[in-house]
């Protein structure tokens, strides 16, 4: 079962949403990877957030930012699909949508993420090439990728 997609800006988010977001962020990001972070970091509010629901669940997100307000370049992040739901396609639907968005909202403009090393053949398939060394970000490897 694919999800179906939304996607909001800031002011559009309804609490109810907020808390699945927040929730499904701190599922994965913290509980699962162990991983302590300011996961609210003041960025929310400038970002596209791109929800994907199966039976009015949330599985899947990533959070959708314009030129400057994250990278210099256009960017995504915060991708994440619920565990139980890995394995099924969902994370290249997840990234397709979130491109898909970048270009209607923004035009064709390089695209940069900051993307946990273990994901980079995964993000290759996208489009994405690896720039630069790999780095820790919140303990975790991570590495710059950009695509056009």
């Amino acid at each position: 079962m694919k999800p179906t997609w939304i996607n909001k800006k800031w002011t559009e988010i309804s609490l109810k949403e907020l808390y699945g977001i927040l929730r499904l962020r701190s599922e994965v990001f913290v509980v699962e990877q162990d991983c302590v972070y300011q996961d609210i970091d003041n960025k929310d509010q400038q970002a596209i957030h791109l929800l994907g629901y199966i039976n009015n669940e949330l599985i899947a997100y990533s959070r959708i930012f314009n030129e400057g307000n994250y990278f210099k370049e256009t960017s995504f992040g915060r991708a994440i699909i619920k565990k139980e739901k890995r394995g099924l396609g969902i994370g290249d639907d997840l990234v397709k949508e979130s491109l898909k968005i970048i270009k209607k909202e923004y035009g064709n403009k390089k695209v940069k993420i900051s993307a946990q090393a273990h994901l980079k053949k995964f993000y290759a398939k996208h489009g994405f090439k690896t720039k630069g060394e790999e780095y820790l970000e919140d303990g975790i490897p991570h590495v710059s990728m950009e695509c056009l």
